[in-house]
């Protein structure tokens, strides 16, 4: 799909343009209503299977859906693909839980606040049932398991059920056996001592009780309860921006301008630094540390992003403090093509890997590009997301919107790439060779309703970075040379595609759209 046209692909080419159709939505907001800061989405992710997805918001909260169109059946999905049963439905969730995950603190030391806005999720191994995921604010990382306890109740009692008291409450077994009006403190109008029926005085009446029932524990109900089983602090001196798994399943990193650390999740007390770029002078200071992932199969290797537009991939096995790297991905400045602006657009705000570790995505201001990791001399795609904005750069220099951070993501078959934009536009884009999708969708329930041309523009080349902090601003909307409309205050920052299906969540203020093709 491109520009609204469909495009036939010849059957030896790049597979077909998706087709994409609406969902569902989560936290829809009515016409005119205000959204509050607190409620403003700022983290999405999937969990391995697919078959859960988690979001976080500014207000520190950590929301679960779950996959419900798979268990309405009784065989599993592969079960289900192994009998070459097309599955036509497309993944539905649902509420799964919520809870509160960080709480605004203050830094007295510093006299800084900490705002309880949960900057990235990761989802941990299933263990035993229970989910296992990790979250984190500017400072603190917290490890949460998310496990369904058994409510349970005594549902029968060694009573005869229309012997029970009028207030609900179950009578006690003496009313049965010697139904005779009693006082308070088990005292009987016609006795001075009290009635105890395990004293001696206790009698069976002849031929015994004629139903005897015992009490009986039953859990019918579950209820859904978080717990917070580790709280990594204390080890960043700038804000987190990045954590990832290690597919070893023992260990994570987390990422702030300059550090990296590597924990393991069974212990909260202490960390290794492995990737520092703080120089001795900090006037020196010409780059900052913008995103971290681990490599997803092999747990040596991981790759991080800087703000001067370039991507390095270490090795944990050759050295305890990673500070030279491995590889170098960056892409050198077209001669002629500098700027005021150069610099700023540079600063990568996202990478990830492919689900094979083969490829990485990284999204800077005005591109997505897709790097070969057996290959540094420069990318192997690049992908115009909002080349219309170019002409707008100084307007949007002056709302602090060039600051503003996008997250990019890709299809599990990686066929595909993602990423967010203006006005509330998302991007998809193909990167098999000869593929050339690039679809903008709007999140709402339409979202087909709103096309921006595919500029034909070259792509600019990346130069050297200026260290900003991210900044949210964005006042003006306006329109293209082509009168598409955009809006710098709606801004779909967030977004990710299901590990096994064509199926994209994204966030838009307090809203989460799902679309699958």
């Amino acid at each position: 799909m491109n520009g609204g046209d469909d495009v036939v692909a010849a059957p030896a080419g790049p597979p077909s343009p998706l087709e994409w159709k609406f969902s569902q939505v989560f936290g829809e907001r009515t016409a005119g209503e205000e959204v509050q800061e607190v409620d403003i989405i700022s983290a999405i992710e999937f969990d391995k299977s697919g078959d859960h997805l988690a979001t976080g918001d500014r207000g520190g909260r950590v929301v679960l859906f779950e996959r419900t169109d798979t268990k309405d059946h009784g065989e599993s999905r592969r079960d289900s693909e192994r009998m070459d049963y097309s599955i036509s439905r497309h993944p539905e969730f649902r509420y799964k839980t919520e809870f509160q995950s960080h709480e605004p603190e203050f830094d007295y030391l510093k006299s800084l606040e900490i705002e309880e806005k949960i900057n990235k999720i990761r989802w941990c191994q299933i263990a035993n049932g229970a989910l296992f995921l990790l979250s984190t604010n500017d400072k603190t990382i917290k490890f949460w398991k998310v496990q369904e306890k058994k409510v349970k109740k005594i549902a029968e009692m060694n009573v005869d059920p229309s012997k029970t008291m009028g207030n609900g409450s179950i009578a006690s077994s003496s009313n049965v056996i010697n139904p005779k009006p009693s006082l308070e403190n088990g005292r009987y109008p016609d006795s001075d001592r009290s009635f105890n029926y395990l004293s001696s005085d206790f009698s069976f009446p002849p031929g015994g009780i004629p139903s005897l029932r015992l009490p009986v524990v039953s859990s019918h109900e579950t209820s859904l309860v978080a717990r917070c089983r580790r709280v990594y602090a204390h080890a960043h001196d700038y804000h987190i921006n990045s954590i990832s798994n290690n597919s070893d399943g023992e260990t994570f990193i987390s990422a702030d301008d300059l550090r990296i650390n590597l924990w393991n999740l069974e212990i909260s007390s202490q960390s290794f630094n492995i990737v520092d770029v703080k120089p001795a002078n900090m006037e020196d200071l010409t780059e900052v540390i913008t995103s971290a992932e681990f490599h997803p199969t092999h747990c040596n290797t991981l790759a991080y992003s800087s703000s001067k537009g370039s991507i390095r991939l270490i090795d944990l096995r050759q050295s305890a403090l990673c500070d030279s790297h491995a590889k170098l991905f960056e892409e050198q400045e077209a001669p002629g093509s500098r700027s005021f602006f150069t610099e700023i657009i540079a600063s990568i705000s996202d990478i990830k890997f492919g689900k094979d570790g083969r490829y990485i995505l990284s999204r800077d201001y005005m591109t997505l590009k897709l790097w070969d990791i057996n290959m540094d001399s420069g990318p192997v795609a690049t992908y115009q997301v909002h080349e219309y904005l170019r002409p707008k750069l100084c307007d949007l220099y002056e709302n602090d919107s060039i600051f503003d951070k996008f997250e990019c993501c890709l299809s599990g078959d990686g066929l595909r790439v993602a990423t967010g934009s203006y006005s509330n536009l998302f991007r998809v884009f193909g990167c098999s060779p000869g593929s050339t999708e690039a679809t903008t969708l709007e999140a709402s329930k339409n979202p087909m309703r709103r096309q921006v041309p595919t500029p034909s523009r070259p792509s600019r080349s990346l130069g050297n970075s200026l260290t900003r902090v991210v900044r949210r601003g964005a006042e003006n909307p306006g329109v293209d040379a082509n009168g598409n409309s955009f809006d710098f205050t709606t801004k779909l920052l967030h977004l990710a595609w299901h590990p096994s299906e064509n199926s994209i969540a994204c966030a838009a203020a307090n809203s989460l759209y799902m679309y699958y093709a």
